[in-house]
């Protein structure tokens, strides 16, 4: 079975490591995981790799995070993957820093990438792995705080939540979205 999980951010050195680009950080810690790397290709930079029976192709868009669902789009015709094999790795500003949030449709929640993603391909019901960066601003600095970088605490968390949102991903693979959400929503 082929899967496509799409870690979204921006491209350009000015997002990389900010809490916006969290999806292509965990995109990353999954091709470290699997061994692979990615090659710049149409709609963005693409990593295929192995997990036990699983095909995963990994996408980090080029398109900018408004644009992701083009990118989502083009590689789910290009690789015949269905939207029920698809899972979009996203930060959410309504969890804690770290927190994991799996869910198999719902809203965008006022993200421009999950909103793109569900106009192009119309339809909500695609599976989105959440992770928390937290809401810790002032009013008005909603932005800036997004578009910032994580502080040292976080950062010293780092390592150990990637490895939970890898552990999710490969579960959500070879599990299935059901058994991947017991495990790791409950966390």
């Amino acid at each position: 079975m082929k899967y496509l999980i799409v870690g979204l951010g921006n491209i350009g050195a000015e997002y990389d490591m900010t809490r916006h680009n969290i999806g292509f950080r965990v995109a990353d810690a999954i091709a470290a995981r699997l061994g692979v790397r990615f090659e710049t290709k149409r709609y963005g930079d693409v990593a295929m790799g192995r997990a036990k029976s699983a095909q995963i192709v990994l996408l980090k868009p080029s398109t900018y995070m408004n644009l992701s669902g083009e990118a989502v789009r083009y590689w789910m015709s290009t690789e015949k993957i269905p939207i029920e094999r698809v899972l979009v790795i996203v930060d959410d500003l309504a969890l804690p820093f770290g927190a994991l949030r799996l869910k198999g449709k719902g809203s965008d929640a006022g993200h421009n990438g999950l909103k793109n993603i569900a106009q192009l391909l119309g339809s909500q019901s695609y599976a989105r792995l959440r992770f928390g960066i937290g809401n810790d601003f002032p009013q008005g600095a909603q932005i800036n705080y997004v578009l910032g970088r994580f502080s040292p605490e976080e950062e010293a968390q780092m390592p150990e939540r990637l490895e939970t949102f890898v552990d999710a991903s490969i579960a959500f693979c070879l599990e299935g979205l059901a058994s991947t959400m017991n495990r790791f929503n409950a966390k």
